[in-house]
């Protein structure tokens, strides 16, 4: 399912039905409140559908899943108090599957291969430390990768995720030598003007919450020249 439709906070909705709604997410945006006291997008999504369905009171709202701040891509909040804990387990059990793009400088040691690191966090820097063995407080994190094309001075990584660990693809590609393009954080040597990170949540696939059905999205990516070629 593709789709994009605008909002007056720039709100790109690619799916909505009673249960849920999927966003494409912009750099920059927060999905849930934090210590910068920038609105996040649970916020900016609750007053989308208050406006829209001209609703009284508060607007339930539940946060599913996060992106990081510099990513893009799919976010799925949940609409209702039914579809939310459903849509947890879906996550928790592993049931969804995710595939991510990513721009990296550095052509990948191969075409297509998995990596295995354990990835330890640091809470003061907010960063992730890939290991090659367990170390004490590591957790295990598995995702694939293919190179999907080769552009002028970059190559376009398709990621699946198998683990989702905190800051584990930025970490575990930048272990390999393949920062991603903009991340000063995991060792790429400059930023991008927005502050973004070339890293784009594109798929989402998953079991409907109530109806069962199989869904799959799409998130067009970001409106920057380098990303259109890769589309």
């Amino acid at each position: 399912m593709k789709g994009t439709h605008s909002h007056k906070d720039n709100l790109n909705v690619i799916y909505e039905d009673n249960h849920l709604i999927v966003i494409n997410k912009r750099a920059g945006d927060i999905v849930q409140g934090d210590k910068t006291g920038d609105k996040p997008l649970s916020e900016v999504v609750k007053s989308y559908l208050k406006e829209k369905y001209n609703k009284p009171g508060n607007v339930y709202l539940g946060v599913v899943h996060r992106l990081d701040r510099p990513t893009t891509g799919i976010v799925i909040f949940s609409k209702t108090s039914k579809a939310l804990p459903r849509l947890n387990k879906l996550f928790a059990e592993k049931k969804t599957a995710k595939t991510y793009w990513a721009l990296v400088k550095n052509e990948p040691p191969q075409k297509k291969d998995t990596l295995v690191h354990y990835l330890k966090r640091n809470q003061k820097q907010n960063k992730s430390y890939a290991h090659k063995n367990e170390v004490p407080d590591s957790k295990k994190a598995i995702l694939h990768y293919q190179v999907l094309k080769k552009l002028d001075n970059y190559f376009l990584l398709e990621i699946a995720l198998e683990t989702g660990r905190h800051h584990q693809i930025r970490s575990q590609l930048s272990a390999i030598g393949c920062p991603i393009k903009g991340d000063l954080k995991y060792g790429f040597d400059r930023s991008n003007k927005d502050a973004s990170i070339s890293l784009h949540a594109r798929k989402l696939n998953l079991i409907h919450p109530v109806l069962k059905e199989e869904m799959n999205f799409e998130a067009p990516v970001p409106e920057d020249p380098l990303w259109k070629v890769c589309e």
